[in-house]
């Protein structure tokens, strides 16, 4: 039986029962600590690091969100844990201490000016870092499917019928279980049956099949940081 199938087993009863939750999760503490030592560039300390706590809650909520239209289950725990992490890290920048803040730091500004520059800049580095992972991840996952960032940069739509286009096509096919299995299985794009049931041309589908590949990729698997930016494009900003 491969490892994958055995976590998809173990997955499916943790769902059901409290205690085989608890052996999974105990019995992947190395994967979770692994997780988040990428995160905090260090070894999580027990007792002093919150968020090996936090890594472990996300990953139980993993194992209560996942479904195989999301794809292998460790890298969506993975990306779980990490967004759950940047979470936590924003949230405690922003409970830090506020005590004093008008006090002068310096001729023009006050303490607080400064932990606002700061607190900004940290939030940056994390939200640059997390996305550089997610890019990283998701590069990964599409050479599966025989395409690259190259690839869907030149594939992407130019005109913004043609974008409209592939987001019906986009929103049809994640709301079709049975079209997103087979995309997952196959690791090709259903362009027949995808247009059938968007009423997308086909010509449309395949001029555009390796950026419908990423979108779909995108879109199936927890990449929060580059779906807000997907977001943004299909909501404008090509020629009409």
């Amino acid at each position: 039986m491969s490892e994958e199938h055995t976590i998809l087993q173990q997955v499916a009863a943790a769902r059901e029962n409290l205690q085989a939750a608890d052996r999974l999760i105990e019995s992947c503490m190395p994967f979770i600590r692994g997780e988040t030592a990428k995160f905090l560039k260090r070894p999580p300390i027990d007792g002093q690091d919150d968020e090996i706590s936090i890594a472990m809650i996300a990953f139980y909520e993993a194992i209560g969100s996942y479904s195989r239209l999301r794809g292998a289950f460790f890298p969506y725990a993975a990306t779980l844990i990490r967004h759950r992490l940047i979470d936590y890290s924003r949230k405690e920048k922003r409970h830090k201490t506020v005590l004093s803040l008008e006090t002068p730091a310096d001729e023009d500004r006050t303490i607080g000016d400064t932990l606002e520059s700061e607190k900004n800049h940290q939030e940056e580095f994390v939200t640059r870092d997390a996305t550089k992972a997610e890019i990283a991840e998701l590069s990964e996952q599409m050479r599966m499917f025989g395409v690259d960032l190259s690839d869907v940069a030149d594939n992407s739509p130019k005109q913004r019928r043609t974008l409209q286009a592939c987001r019906k096509a986009l929103e049809c096919a994640l709301q079709n279980k049975r079209l997103l299995e087979d995309f997952l299985h196959s690791r090709k794009l259903p362009i027949s049956a995808l247009s059938a049931a968007s009423g997308v041309e086909r010509k449309t589908l395949e001029r555009h099949r390796k950026y419908m590949i990423a979108l779909l990729l995108i879109h199936t698997n927890g990449y929060e940081m580059i779906r807000g930016h997907i977001k943004q494009v299909l909501q404008g900003g090509v020629k009409a």
